[in-house]
């Protein structure tokens, strides 16, 4: 199941008709509103104190506190030195046996990043694309796909709206390099084996904020947004955190619109023992004649058309809605135990017309009309006990957890045969007529039903005064899952559980360096043997996906970095030409070496980029000739840098520029077809400066600098790719009150 695919069986297609927000929802956004009003005018008189800005460290002492707050910015601000991990919590680089970039908000605004796609183009070993037909933002990371459905939310799975995230509320992205099943859980939609993604919503400041900000991007795409932050009460211990943004216009592409209304707001309790925050939000997007992804018929692949091009169709559209909200708690039984629980909700809806082109090499092909609802209803929860205490001169830190989600689907689909195209000279067609209907258009009846359970245990040993820390833990998942058919009729049933354990070990051997490794396994539920097997309906076991990494972290105090090499190896399955037993055979591994570097280089010069090699290796696969071929989508290397540069004796202005280099990448396991390597480079600048008093920034940018015509991804289930975009002027201004 993937947020990339609005096929007709698949239960996490688009969505049901729109209906007005529900009461509820309109009262806490309303309330939220008026508070942030009210706010403003109590909160000047009270006493400010200095927030808790450093990332405790995750060692195991007697004396220092179990709780650790988020990890204060690294030098440079644009990531952080370290983030959550999870049922570990927040943990320092140094401290991590695992690699974890956090992206913080400073970056997001400085690159004027419109979605989380835009954000994470940061990072060497994630690859961002579109859905299969429709706009959704899909990952990859070390050469896996993650879909949005699986992104996290503070640490809860099936939570964040559906297929575009926008970054109006973001505080941190999280991305954790690997397979995650220990750690997080296995996601709800069965991807992130190769990496996870983790989302910190923002949060009052000890300063009030007051901060409107108008943005452009073209072609006609104009916007505005507002970011409200309070603290008040004995101590600042209450605080609220809202914000607001509308976006709408025509898109670079011919006569692609895209319309975004967005509100969120975090509230957050901070005493001396307990600690407690509330975050809900409001996110509707509609995109109308959105270019769409391709699918390649045969082994040759078209030129990318004109970056202008528009091969989506006038009547193709995709409308998404969607309300949130998760509450989460903290309490400190003394400063070695303590407890936590959080639970969150979400309700998704969603609508479309599709039309994906199927293409030969030419860009002639065919189109039809798929046109999908679909309705999500989430609920995960989680519950936990962190602890420390030392046996003789050795530390533990021990963690226990329990973690729980429901997530019901509720989708139909309505099919249409629709005529020919061709990518670069499109001819619009009258939306098709008729067709074949699958299920209750207007009301969609349930098809899938997903109930994930798990308990976890751990403890983090720490010798030699914290010089060498030793992780070990083991998590017990069960899975459920209930198919329907589109009549109600259940057609399928799953259930079943699997230990997955996690090995880590951290050695310092100087104050400035710290060597790891890591064994840990990611877990998605077995598949069924299809019609044509003899053991037809049969569920395979869990798949485990399996990790082990070794590498070197370094931090000099203005720049940091890390490389380390891991293996990630992936189970298959498919039907035995000679038994016709469909069964566990072959598998994707994916070996490789990550570079990373970021900080602050020199006064005013920042970095932050890497590169990746990879080795995607099919071995015994289904068919002979494929063994020790590439597999889809994974290119075999991926370079990006991004620079800054405070220009000397010019107060305030700030020079960006960021380039990115990818390899090719095969669309088929044939390894006969392949989009090309290519280049992307862009540019930026903003002044931060003072007027009457108020703070002032100007950004201006440019994406693809050159207008570079290219294909970006290949979709890891088809021979489906994504186009890249041309360039994009983006211009904003933000003022403090």
């Amino acid at each position: 199941m993937s947020t990339a695919r609005p096929s007709a069986p698949s239960a996490s297609s688009p969505a049901s008709h729109l209906k007005p927000l529900p009461l509820a929802v309109h009262l806490a956004l309303t309330s939220a509103m008026i508070a942030a009003a009210i706010v403003p005018t109590m909160a000047w008189a009270q006493t400010v104190q200095s927030p808790v800005t450093t990332l405790e460290a995750t060692t195991v002492t007697g004396d220092a506190s179990i709780a650790t707050p988020s990890a204060a910015p690294y030098a440079g601000g644009q990531v952080a030195r370290g983030g959550q991990l999870g049922v570990l919590g927040n943990i320092d680089n140094m401290d991590a046996p695992f690699v974890v970039t956090s992206f913080t908000s400073k970056l997001i605004e400085d690159q004027q990043a419109r979605t989380l796609g835009d954000v994470v183009k940061n990072d060497s070993s994630i690859q961002v694309g579109n859905g299969f037909g429709n706009s959704a933002e899909t990952f990859s990371i070390r050469g896996f796909a993650l879909n949005n459905d699986d992104l996290s939310f503070n640490g809860l799975y099936g939570i964040l709206p559906r297929q575009v995230l926008p970054t109006q509320m973001i505080e941190r992205v999280e991305i954790f390099k690997g397979a995650n099943a220990f750690l997080n859980g296995a996601a709800p939609g069965g991807s992130g084996l190769g990496g996870s993604i983790n989302i910190q919503p923002k949060r009052a400041g000890e300063d009030p904020l007051t901060r409107a900000t108008i943005d452009y991007t073209s072609d006609s795409q104009v916007g505005g947004g507002v970011d409200i932050g309070r603290r008040w009460g004995a101590d600042n211990k209450f605080g609220i955190r809202v914000n607001a943004a509308h976006r709408d216009g025509e898109t670079s592409v011919d006569d692609e619109n895209q319309r975004l209304t967005v509100g969120t707001v975090g509230l957050d309790f901070r005493g001396e023992q307990l600690r407690v925050s509330l975050d809900a939000g409001y996110q509707k997007y509609r995109f109308s004649q959105p270019r769409p992804t391709i699918r390649v018929i045969g082994t040759d692949v078209p030129s990318a058309p004109s970056n202008r091009t528009n091969y989506g169709q006038p009547w193709t559209y995709s409308e998404l809605e969607s309300t949130f909200g998760v509450l989460r708690a903290e309490y400190d039984f003394n400063n070695n135990w303590m407890g936590y629980a959080a639970a969150g909700v979400s309700h998704d809806r969603e609508l479309g017309d599709y039309a994906t082109p199927n293409v030969d090499g030419s860009g002639v092909g065919t189109i039809s009309r798929l046109s999908v609802p679909y309705d999500r209803d989430s609920a995960t929860g989680e519950i936990g006990l962190r602890g420390q205490f030392k046996t003789g001169a050795v530390g533990h830190r021990v963690n226990a957890a329990l973690s729980a989600s429901r997530i019901k689907g509720a989708t139909a689909y309505e099919f249409a045969s629709g005529g020919a195209i061709d990518i670069k000279n499109p001819v619009y067609i009258p939306r098709p007529a008729g067709g074949l209907i699958a299920g209750n258009f207007s009301d969609p009846d349930v098809t899938d039903r997903r109930r994930l359970y798990s308990v976890a245990l751990s403890d983090t040993l720490s010798f030699l005064d914290d010089r060498v820390l030793f992780t070990a833990g083991v998590r017990r998942q069960t899975l459920k899952q209930d198919a329907f058919g589109y009549d109600g009729v259940q057609t399928a049933a799953y259930n079943d559980s699997v230990w997955t354990p996690v090995f880590g070990v951290v050695v310092k051997p100087l104050d400035y360096m710290s060597l790891y490794a890591n064994h840990i396994e990611g877990l998605t539920a077995g598949d069924s043997a299809p019609t044509d097997a003899v053991n037809f309906g049969t569920t395979l076991a869990p798949y485990r996906t399996k990790q082990t990494e070794v590498g070197v972290k370094l931090d000099f105090g203005t720049v940091g970095g890390n490389v380390g090499v891991f293996q990630i190896e992936k189970p298959e399955a498919y039907t035995d030409v000679i038994t016709g037993v469909f069964g566990r055979a072959g598998e994707q591994r994916n070996r490789g070496i990550e570079l990373n570097v970021y900080g602050e280089a020199t006064r005013g010069v920042r970095l932050l980029g890497g590169i990746t090699l990879m080795d995607p290796e099919l071995r015994d696969t289904e068919v002979a000739s494929q063994n020790g071929n590439d597999a889809i989508g994974v290119p075999r290397y991926q370079a990006v840098m991004g620079a800054e540069w405070d220009v000397p004796y010019i107060n305030g202005l700030t020079l960006q520029a960021y380039a990115q280099r990818r390899g090719s990448q095969y669309i088929n396991a044939d390894n006969s077809a392949k989009i090309p390597a290519w280049n992307r480079f862009d540019l930026g600048a903003r002044y931060a400066t003072k007027i009457d008093n108020r703070n002032v920034v100007w950004r201006a940018g440019v994406d693809n600098v050159t207008d570079k015509q290219y294909w970006s991804t290949v979709g890891n289930d088809f021979a489906q790719i994504t186009q890249g975009r041309g360039r994009i002027y983006k211009l904003s201004m933000s003022v403090d009150f």
